[in-house]
């Protein structure tokens, strides 16, 4: 039978995907259902549904009420605003960006503070708010009171149709917004344990800085203190290596700690004689590694990983204390009942899913691999669950034992990277091919040696030799465990793979619950080939999903104060107008948005990449969407390189043109009506060339896009000037659909004569929540209403849908159904734009 308890503990985890994917979750539920009905009992599968809808409603809730925060956070900042406030410290502080400070800048942090009271904008704050805000001292601790003076402005979401929903985060949190602190000063010190624990955790940070070797001591911070501000191409190197669990707070480092605590424990009390004589020093030992692996994980950084550990740790430790036996399967299920019970939302932790998801393969999969590698050695696995230590009826010196010393290592690398393998791809573009063998030299370097010491570091300041000695040590393992992972890195040996959809995952989880449920070897296998089967027929689902047939689909992208438009031609192409980006953000939105997009579309090349003009907004994260896809041609004005637009426009056009990427210019496109891909693309502007009496946004690319009798208009940031030209020269030519309003809604864009002109039925303003310009202007939008037309605003619900067969036309925004789009309404006096 099925252990009942695991079964709970599964279904209440699985609320979260019940409230983000309903249909496949509930699809995947009932099948599962269905497979485990003999094994599990009806009383355990009435019990798991209970937990799964439990579960989900109290996720959805959570969810709800998350928007309602951010819609107030958001009607209270915008625009950002300077706010004079106090508040609490509710998080450990936690350094960020140390790799790349420069020599001799003070360090800083990252805090959570929830606010209480004051003013922002010269607007009181109605109620608590809770805000992320850099550059923090690092002497905070959790329960200080502060007096502070911040910029402050709502957290991006980032809300795009294909994209995970941001609003988890919040719901999880609470965080609603973040800026940076101009000033602070702390009121009142924390008396809690919590803030005890940071002031410890601050100690060590300073000892680390102090006594690691300067390339290790960010590496030290990350295994101690689970702070990875890791250098960007050491956090590269670590994720492409599948390395990156060994510099993260995970169950083996608590199991470590923790279990060095209780022999040291352990050996002083049976030295005590009283205690000795009376009690049981082994249960006594138990009874206080419960409350020993909570402050670790809290000490660690609190990250789900750690205190999922935590709470395994002492479901065992309990049942020794109770004079039980502690099975590993009842100890997974209760740490993962309970997490779900305090966070429905935890499974959109990555840290916690990767914990789970791991053990749940050393549970289950560590045997059968072992097994597979070393034959006969399947029906040793009930030693360990015996008691007996591995190996006990044979001798160590015979082949067997050699052969089990040698691939038991690679029997336990691999099932914990089966286990993780779905949630590494729904978060990383790549499957390191190498990660067994990264994993099979550098894990013993770092759990024998880097972890040992660096965490005997952490209590010896006491004994400054010893402390060097360990920090010599460890930053020596560290730098070995470095230089594994950017050789693996460096050979570009991965596999790259779409991300799961979220009936892939389903279909995965249906059918391991198949094949669990199954007694005989050929109906598990058989389960298992109808997942792989179902697995590529939803890829197939997936790939027509993200390139259409006969259909125009314009996705004008949230990406905050920037453009970017994906265009799905109707014969499966693809072009993409401009990328994003903002100087001085530490947000690229090419590989935040962009190329995670494209991934969940199948896209892997782009028929034509459109830079409107050469502005950090409209470029700046096309250097990260170009690395990763093919690219037919580059379309660009060429003023950036006439007049220097800077290092970033000068490098993606050189990288380019190495790839051999044609770079064409309006010369070639004006007057040419190009079919691409299905559609007529016109280039009206900047033609026949550019206009050398005028800036970059009046020599923006204007593109008219057609599909039948549809068509929408692209016009950059043309303002004034561009837009009189395009009205003289083209007049009703211009007609279209769907308008993306010129430079973010700026009152210098979008007049009169040209929405006459156009008359478009939706319009779309990519402005971003936190922009400082007060984008869109109040007169764009009161001209856009006169007219009746739709108004799409990014910073406010998200991306736009619109698409077209070449009769009809329909749009939606992120989680809503799509609908008709309203029909254009020429110069309709009076009536009031629909906003969405």
């Amino acid at each position: 039978m099925i252990d009942p308890v695991l079964l709970f503990g599964l279904a209440l985890v699985a609320g979260a995907p019940l409230a983000l994917s309903p249909l496949p979750t509930a699809l995947a539920a009932a099948l599962a259902a269905a497979a485990l009905r003999r094994r599990a009992g009806r009383a355990a599968l009435a019990a798991a549904a209970l937990a799964l809808v439990t579960g989900g409603l109290r996720a959805r809730a959570l969810l709800d009420d998350a928007r309602g925060l951010y819609g107030s956070a958001a009607a209270l900042l915008q625009p950002p605003a300077r706010c004079e406030v106090t508040g609490a410290v509710i998080s450990s502080p936690v350094v960020v960006g140390a790799a790349q400070r420069p020599a001799g800048e003070a360090p800083t942090a990252r805090i959570d503070v929830e606010l209480s009271g004051g003013t922002c904008g010269g607007r009181a704050l109605p109620g608590p708010l809770r805000a992320r805000l850099h550059g923090a001292p690092l002497d905070l601790a959790r329960g200080d009171r502060l007096e502070v003076v911040v910029d402050l402005a709502p957290i991006h979401l980032f809300r795009n149709e294909g994209l995970r929903d941001a609003t988890a985060a919040i719901a999880r949190s609470g965080i609603v917004a973040s800026g940076s602190i101009v000033d602070a000063r702390r009121a009142a010190e924390g008396r809690s344990i919590g803030a005890a624990v940071d002031r410890a955790r601050a100690a060590v940070r300073g000892r680390i800085e102090a006594t690691f070797h300067p390339e290790a001591a960010a590496l030290g911070r990350a295994l101690v203190l689970g702070e990875t501000d890791l250098a960007p191409e050491d956090q590269d190197a670590f994720r492409e290596s599948g390395l990156a669990h060994l510099l993260a707070v995970s169950g083996t480092h608590l199991i470590l700690a923790v279990a060095g605590f209780a022999a040291v424990a352990r050996a002083l009390l049976v030295r005590v004689d009283p205690i000795a004589a009376r009690w049981d020093a082994g249960r006594i030992t138990a009874a206080l590694c419960v409350p020993a692996a909570w402050l670790y994980a809290d000490f660690a950084g609190g990250g789900g990983s750690a205190m999922r550990a935590a709470a395994m740790l002492s479901c065992a430790m309990c049942a020794r204390l109770a004079g039980l036996r502690p099975a590993g399967v009842r100890c997974f299920a209760l740490s993962l009942a309970g997490a779900a019970a305090v966070d429905p939302l935890v499974a959109c932790d990555l840290s916690f899913g990767l914990s789970a998801a791991a053990t749940a393969g050393l549970l289950w999969l560590q045997r059968p691999l072992a097994a597979l590698l070393v034959p006969g050695e399947g029906g040793r696995g009930d030693d360990c669950a015996d008691g007996g230590p591995p190996g006990a009826r044979s001798s160590s010196s015979s082949p067997r034992a050699l052969a089990r010393k040698v691939l038991a290592p690679l029997a336990t690398t691999l099932a914990a990277m089966f286990g993780c393998a779905p949630l590494l791809l729904m978060n990383g573009e790549t499957f390191p091919l190498l990660g067994v063998a990264a994993n099979i030299v550098a894990a013993p370097i770092g759990e024998l040696a880097a972890l040992p010491f660096c965490l005997a570091h952490a209590v010896l300041s006491w004994a400054p030799s010893v402390e060097r000695g360990c920090a010599l040590v460890g930053s020596g393992a560290l730098l070995a465990v470095r230089a594994v992972a950017r050789a693996s890195a460096d050979t570009g040996v991965v596999l790259r793979l779409p991300e799961p959809s979220p009936a892939q995952l389903s279909a995965l989880a249906a059918a391991i619950a198949l094949a669990w449920a199954a007694e005989r070897r050929a109906r598990r296998l058989a389960a298992l080939a109808a997942g792989a089967a179902a697995w590529l027929l939803l890829e197939i689902v997936a790939v027509r999903a993200g390139a259409p047939r006969g259909v125009l689909r314009v996705s004008v992208l949230d990406v905050g104060q920037g453009d970017a438009i994906l265009i799905d031609l109707p014969e499966g192409g693809a072009m993409l107008v401009d990328a994003g980006g903002f100087v001085g953000s530490p947000v690229d939105p090419g590989a935040r948005v962009i190329r995670p997009l494209l991934r969940s579309r199948r896209r892997a090349r782009l028929d034509a990449v459109v830079l409107s003009h050469p502005h950090p907004d409209h470029f700046g994260g096309l250097p990260a969407v170009v690395e990763g896809v093919e690219v037919g041609e580059l379309w660009d004005t060429g003023q950036g390189e006439a007049e220097g637009a800077g290092p970033v426009y000068a490098k993606l056009l050189s990288d380019l043109r190495r790839r051999g990427v044609p770079v064409v210019r309006p010369a070639s496109l004006c007057g040419r009506p190009r079919a691409l891909s299905g559609a007529t693309v016109e280039v009206l502007a900047p033609c026949p060339d550019l206009h050398p009496d005028r800036g970059a946004n009046d020599n923006s690319f204007v593109l008219r896009i057609t599909h039948g009798a549809h068509a929408a208009l692209l016009v950059g940031d043309a303002e004034h000037e561009a837009e009189e030209a395009l009205v003289a020269r083209y007049g009703a030519a211009l007609r279209a659909d769907l308008l993306k309003v010129g430079h973010h809604g700026s009152r210098t864009s979008t007049g009169p004569a040209l929405l006459a002109a156009v008359d478009p039925a939706v319009a779309a303003v990519t402005c971003g929540v936190r922009n400082r310009y007060g984008h869109p202007s109040p007169e764009v939008l009161s001209r856009l209403s006169a007219r009746g037309v739709a108004i799409a605003r990014m910073d406010r619900g998200g991306a736009l849908i619109w698409e077209t067969d070449g009769e009809r036309v329909r749009w939606s925004r992120p989680g809503e159904p799509p609908s008709p789009a309203p029909a254009r309404r020429g110069a309709a006096e009076g009536t009031a734009a629909p906003e969405r």
